[in-house]
């Protein structure tokens, strides 16, 4: 074997493919390392802002559902609720570490630290908007809770009022606050009260808020000294917050005690956690975690630097290692297939096929297509044999009787120039059809399409071999569909079908029959060619329309034509964008058909 050019290390396709990885890996790792450095301090800013806002938002529900509800019955469904919402694990324990709800499966271990302690009798003021400064979560209404009644009586009041408002201020609304008490706002804010609309009727206590104002009252007193509770207050509903009953601090001046404000806010505020203890659930302690215990925020430290350089350098480096593995087991068989290729044609041989990829597909094609040459070799002999052969015995007949009538021998009288005429003829019809094959071959086969009505195709066939057909005693038959028309040319599907026919009619022996139809299958007219003959074996149907084959080796005149006939049927049907096969059982005849595309446009003129 013959050494092939050498490569220059810098054109060399391992060289190039392991240069190509290098850039590739460095690059991507490097673009990557600075696109983390860069983006990840932004993004651990904003995450920690929006957790710190979902931690806000966790607390302030869970502070919400205690306040309305006097235990914590109920609640794991809204703890999954929110874990699932928020993405964090959310555990509610009592203040002995009992749990009450986790959204984290059994037996997961709390985090370190609570994160905060859930009450609504003592919250943070920011966590929920309208909380008072004594940290009494709004929502909590406890005894103060309007029924439906009086909270349609309320209502009434209030729209009552607030047409008086936006008479006089043009501007108004009402709200509905968490006791089910309807009041008058304006701009997002309590509306001034004109003069011409204090009635008074609005702020005075409903029964509800009458029992529940005296019983706070009664708590109060304790905290005030003997004569605290003495003296009723002329509005002690106002606001719910410091000023809930401003009469309790002019009680208070009246029995000779002089009580600060922020004591008696302190006695208030008691009082009132008091009286709404028993509606609220108690306090509990709210954990909050990631999901799945995962660390949260990053940590650009000097050790998370080095990991970064680490990974990099280690992506480098198996990125040189499985290309060079890879580049190597590529390059190999394509220097395989290199080498043979280089070989004369003489001394082709097959390359061995050593993987399942593209290379290993490439060598397994030049491996088909040594063989297709040897084997397209072996055919151009045998074809340039049976070429002679078909032109030999015509030429040797002509010769023949050409000398013994040059000789006297014989007299040239109308038989013998007939038989020499046919001679010649055969001749003709020989050099015709490999002019054909040499036409189809090289893509010039000349090809003047129309629409071709399927019937008249078939009718006039079997008119040229109608003669032929009754003196051999064999009976023609046709069977076409109405309307159905071909896209081709009428003279080729004429030779096609006529080659057809005249085989079969030399195969079929008196008696028989061969049957010509012609049937639509969709976007295609499918043609048939049928006899009753000996049939083709088995063996020589994949050979039937290779040229000069015929399944009698003697090659008679009186068995065969010249082997031609369906290589052309074939040739022909392909140029027409179609296709040929045949089924045959020996005994029982053969089945030729032929599917061409049908004409799409049926308007134009039909020969």
């Amino acid at each position: 074997m013959t050494p092939g050019p050498r490569i220059p290390w810098r054109k060399s396709l391992l060289v190039r493919l392991l240069l190509t990885s290098v850039a590739i890996a460095v690059v991507s790792v490097g673009a990557t390392a600075w696109l983390a450095v860069q983006t990840t301090t932004r993004a651990i800013q904003e995450e920690r802002g929006q957790v710190l806002s979902d931690d806000t938002d966790i607390l302030r529900q869970l502070s919400g559902f205690a306040a309305t509800h006097p235990d914590w019955e109920g609640v794991r469904s809204s703890v999954r609720d929110l874990s699932h919402t928020m993405g964090r694990r959310i555990a509610l324990t009592t203040e002995d570490g009992r749990t009450i709800a986790d959204s984290a499966a059994p037996g997961t271990a709390l985090p370190a630290r609570a994160s905060a302690t859930v009450d609504p009798l003592n919250t943070d003021t920011s966590t929920e908007p309208g909380a008072q400064l004594a940290g009494i979560d709004p929502r909590a209404v406890g005894p103060y809770r309007l029924p439906a009644a009086e909270r349609a009586q309320v209502k009434a009041l209030a729209e009552k009022r607030l047409a008086c408002v936006r008479k006089h201020l043009g501007d108004g609304g009402v709200r509905e606050l968490p006791s089910g008490r309807t009041v008058v706002v304006a701009d997002g804010g309590e509306a001034a009260v004109p003069s011409q609309c204090a009635d008074g009727a609005l702020n005075a206590p409903t029964r509800t808020e009458q029992k529940a104002l005296d019983e706070l009252l009664a708590l109060t007193a304790p905290c005030l000294g003997p004569d605290g509770g003495k003296g009723q207050a002329a509005n002690p509903l106002a606001g719910f917050g410091v000023d809930v009953i401003p009469g309790l601090t002019a009680a208070a001046q009246d029995s000779g005690r002089r009580l600060d404000g922020r004591q008696t806010q302190s006695c208030v505020d008691d009082a009132r956690r008091s009286q709404l203890d028993p509606y609220v659930a108690p306090r509990a302690r709210l954990y909050l975690g990631a999901l799945g215990q995962q660390p949260v925020g990053f940590d650009l430290s000097p050790a998370n630097k080095a990991k970064i350089v680490g990974v990099a350098g280690l992506v480098l480096v198996v990125t040189v290692a499985m290309t060079t593995v890879v580049a190597i087991r590529l390059v190999r068989p394509l220097r395989a297939l290199t080498a043979a290729a280089q070989q004369p044609p003489q001394r082709h041989t097959r390359v061995a096929v050593t993987t399942k990829d593209e290379t290993g597909y490439l060598a397994a094609a030049f491996n088909d297509l040594t063989a297709r040459r040897q084997q397209l070799e072996t055919q151009r002999k045998a074809m340039v044999s049976d070429i002679a052969h078909e032109l030999r015995t015509p030429l040797t007949n002509i010769r023949g009787w050409l000398e013994v009538t040059r000789d006297g021998l014989v007299e040239p009288d109308p038989d013998l120039i007939a038989s020499l005429h046919d001679e010649a003829l055969l001749l003709q019809h020989i050099i015709d059809d490999l002019q054909d094959l040499a036409a189809a071959d090289a893509g010039t086969l000349a090809l003047h399409r129309d629409p071709v009505r399927a019937d008249d195709l078939v009718a006039q066939t079997v008119s040229a071999h109608r003669t032929l057909a009754e003196s051999s005693d064999i009976r023609l038959c046709t069977h076409t569909d109405p309307g159905l028309v071909l896209d081709a040319d009428p003279v080729r599907m004429r030779q096609v079908l006529g080659n057809l026919t005249s085989n079969a009619l030399r195969h079929t022996p008196a008696g028989g029959t061969v049957t010509l139809t012609a049937r639509q299958a969709g976007d295609l007219a499918v043609l048939t060619v049928e006899d009753t003959g000996s049939g083709i074996a088995a063996n020589d149907l994949p050979h039937v329309f290779e040229r000069f084959w015929r399944a009698e080796k003697s090659r008679s005149r009186r068995t065969g034509g010249s082997g031609l006939g369906l290589s052309i049927v074939r040739q022909f049907v392909e140029a027409h964008e179609g296709t040929v096969t045949v089924d045959s059982e020996p005994g029982k005849g053969c089945v030729f058909t032929i599917r061409l595309p049908r004409a799409r446009h049926t308007d134009r003129r039909t020969p």
